[in-house]
């Protein structure tokens, strides 16, 4: 449901006011790892060390807090099954796939461009 944003301009939301909730929202999903982590949970639910297989160079700190804040933004779901030792899958919720559509085309097209980039890069 749309609120409307603080300034009260608008009966939508509007990323580029100063005040909008959406910029939180846009500062999550632009995160890499975040963007790494929605999209390695397209293909069904998965395990903390089989994400942090996934996504090579993501250190288990880094892992729990994109983590934490995608669950907390309502974009993944956290399934905890009793077992010994704990059992804890992560898989997307219905807002994060239909978050995942735009950022996997985003990933196919860095992919695909990558090399065209003139700007340098730092190592991660």
């Amino acid at each position: 449901m749309s609120t409307r944003c603080p300034t009260g301009q608008h009966d939508h939301h509007d990323v580029y006011e100063a005040q909008c909730p959406c910029r939180g929202m846009l500062d999550l999903l632009a995160n890499k790892w975040s963007a790494l982590a929605i999209g390695a949970l397209e293909e069904g639910p998965l395990r903390f060390g089989a994400l942090q297989r996934r996504l090579q160079g993501i250190s288990p700190k880094v892992l729990t807090q994109t983590l934490r804040r995608l669950e907390g933004a309502g974009l993944i779901d956290r399934t905890v099954y009793p077992a010994v030792p704990l059992h804890v899958e992560y898989e997307l919720s219905p807002l994060g796939h239909s978050a995942s559509v735009p950022l996997k085309n985003l990933r196919l097209w860095v992919e695909e461009n990558v090399d065209l980039a003139t700007a340098p890069t730092k190592p991660v």
